[in-house]
């Protein structure tokens, strides 16, 4: 029996019209081997219709899986009290004969792929399986990677419709030309609250060789949503593969002087300020997270993979967070996870209001002081808590760039860690090289109070992506380096950190990376010279102050420049060594360009300390 005839027999019949109306054998393949292995009791297969989309939504509510809010359109979902974050330790790549690979969690295929089908054998019984079509960038575009989804929770099901764009038409158009990722997912047995109830079989599983994610016995969207970063460990891959940039970065839009729009991409770890800037009011949001990169006639250009946010919101207020505000506020599709509610409102941890000292929460009834049963406090909101919705409700999206099937070009790619003694607020390199390894591929970030005892610990994050690898360490860097090769012209390279601290206090205000973003965009067209120093360019005094001026009306004194700016020799070349020794010691096949550069850096910093001293004044090399 062929796999349609097969699908004719597990599928209700207008269900079955619609995967037959996709000439694909093997999707067709895929889907009637798991509809019969997960034993689901109902199937509904979403089109791009609006009545599938809505048939989802309302299943969330039906199923119990989320709440309705008191504003329309909002809904409130909440996980398993211990199945609130990214369960690192469950989430592994699965490798034929199980190599290892440094920094990667990895698992023997063989062994993985039986644990994985003997845990989701007939785990949807008395459930309805969603099969959902989406795809990865913009549509009918060079950057877009198609990919089903089949899971049972109508939440991730309408999670994903609010992140992704739709892909039914494009499957159909594509027909057996689609090369597709595929995305198994099942919240396993649920518990009265309507959470994953076996945590302690909880497995996220990736397959590299079949591009295909299993994920099961959880609820909470980073192991779920398929598309995410689950698909970014696919992503990575296919990128060195072929050889373009699968990146953790935000893509937004700088506004130039006379209209001017040019386009940058960021990425900075956790905590580092990201969200932040991409989010500044009078510039313009492309994405938050996830961006492509292709050579595109020796032009390197971005899209971004998702058309939506999923986003953290502890700490989201309106002073500091606008325009997300704004957007939380008003009655446009969220859904809101793991907050507080009271009265059919979210409250959520610091959000810069009163919160009520009781109501419901990611633990159930939930009061001020209430204890887990390991005795910690339980907050308001978990520290994790999201919110999910589509970024064309935010008033700064540049919906054109979004959905532009051609991406945009990059004028400037930006890193960003937090250092408290040894970076400048912002630099320029010298070239891609340069900044690729001094940058991107030597980027740290200090660990906080609040994740870990010990504050101030820097954590090794090059290109902020650890955590999703799914290649070796150098092919990535290599990639990267051969990336800039194919380009006549490279986008400026970046670094920038708002952190700097002495005795104590900041050097920086929170607003000033409006600044540094303006400086970088006229760096990007030559408008403005800088100061050559041994690690890049960093603006001169008078372009600052001017700028200071013109976008946050501040007066910038030569003693807060010459604070933020000094070159810190000792700290850098602390720096060097310690950046070295993790690539000689825990990195296998690094390109040579990384060690001649980092030696090329630590010789020119060493010469400027014989001339000038350990800590170097910004007027002295200007």
């Amino acid at each position: 029996m062929d796999a349609l005839e097969m699908l004719a027999k597990l599928l209700p019949e207008e269900q079955f019209e619609k995967i037959k109306a996709i000439d694909n054998p093997e999707l067709h393949a895929f889907l009637a081997e798991w509809i019969e292995w997960l034993e689901p009791s109902r199937v509904f297969v979403c089109t791009d219709s609006e009545e599938d989309e809505l048939y989802v939504r309302w299943k969330a509510l039906y199923y119990g899986e989320e709440k309705v809010l008191e504003t329309p359109n909002h809904t409130v979902h909440y996980d398993n009290y211990y199945d609130q974050a990214r369960d690192k330790a469950n989430t592994k790549l699965l490798v034929s004969g199980g190599k290892e690979i440094p920094f990667l969690n990895t698992m023997d295929r063989g062994e993985g792929l039986r644990e994985i089908r003997e845990l989701m054998k007939g785990v949807m019984k008395g459930k309805e399986l969603f099969i959902c079509f989406f795809v990865l960038g913009p549509k009918n575009s060079i950057f877009t990677i198609p990919a089903v989804q089949l899971t049972d929770s109508a939440y991730v099901a309408h999670s994903e419709f609010i992140l992704y764009r739709k892909g039914y038409e494009e499957f159909k158009r594509l027909g057996r030309n689609a090369r597709f990722f595929r995305f198994v997912h099942s919240a396993g047995e649920l518990d009265e609250r309507k959470t994953s109830k076996n945590l302690e079989k909880r497995r996220i599983y990736i397959d590299l060789e079949d591009e295909t994610v299993y994920s099961v016995n959880t609820q909470y969207g980073g192991n779920t949503i398929g598309l995410k970063k689950l698909a970014f460990r696919l992503t990575i891959q296919k990128a060195v593969r072929e050889g373009w940039l699968s990146e953790h970065m935000f893509l937004m839009r700088v506004n130039g002087p006379n209209g001017r729009k040019t386009y940058f991409t960021g990425a900075y770890p956790s905590m580092c300020g990201k969200t932040s800037t991409a989010m500044i009011p009078w510039e313009n949001i492309v994405g938050d997270d996830l961006t492509f990169i292709l050579p595109v006639n020796g032009i390197a250009r971005g899209a971004n993979v998702e058309k939506g946010v999923f986003g953290i919101i502890q700490g989201v207020n309106p002073e500091d967070d606008p325009i997300i505000w704004q957007v939380l506020h008003s009655p446009v599709e969220i859904i809101f996870s793991n907050v507080l509610v009271k009265d059919g409102k979210p409250y959520w941890s610091d959000m810069g209001i009163e919160i009520p000292d009781e109501g419901e929460n990611h633990s159930g009834k939930w009061w001020k002081g209430k204890k887990d049963k390991e005795g910690n406090e339980i907050p308001p909101s978990h520290k994790n808590a999201r919110f999910t919705v589509s970024l064309e409700h935010f008033p700064n999206v540049d919906l054109e760039a979004l959905n532009n099937p051609c991406g945009v070009e990059i004028g400037g790619m930006i890193f960003g860690g937090r250092d408290a003694d040894t970076w400048p607020p912002v630099r320029e390199a010298f070239g891609w090289e340069h900044g690729v390894i001094t940058m991107g591929a030597s980027l740290e970030s200090e660990t906080t109070a609040a994740t870990l005892g010990k504050e101030g610990v820097r954590a090794f994050n090059p290109m902020a992506i650890l955590d999703f690898m799914s290649v070796p360490l150098g092919d990535y860097i290599r990639n990267y380096l051969e990336f800039g090769k194919k380009l006549r012209k490279t986008p400026k390279i970046f670094a920038v950190n708002y952190f700097l601290r002495e005795n104590g206090k900041w050097l920086n205000h929170k607003l000033d990376k409006a600044v540094w973003l303006k400086w970088m965009e006229l760096r990007v067209h030559g408008d403005v010279d800088a100061i050559e120093t041994p690690i890049g360019y960093i603006p001169r005094y008078e372009d600052l102050k001017r700028l200071f001026k013109e976008v946050l009306n501040k007066d910038y004194t030569r003693e807060d420049y010459e604070k933020q700016f000094t070159i810190r020799v000792p700290e850098l070349l602390e720096k060097i060594e310690r950046i070295e020794k993790i690539y000689r010691d825990k990195v296998k096949d690094v390109p040579e360009e990384l060690f001649r550069v980092l030696e090329e850096e630590r010789k020119r910093l060493l010469e400027a300390r014989a001339r000038h001293g350990d800590y170097i004044s910004p007027f002295v090399l200007g």
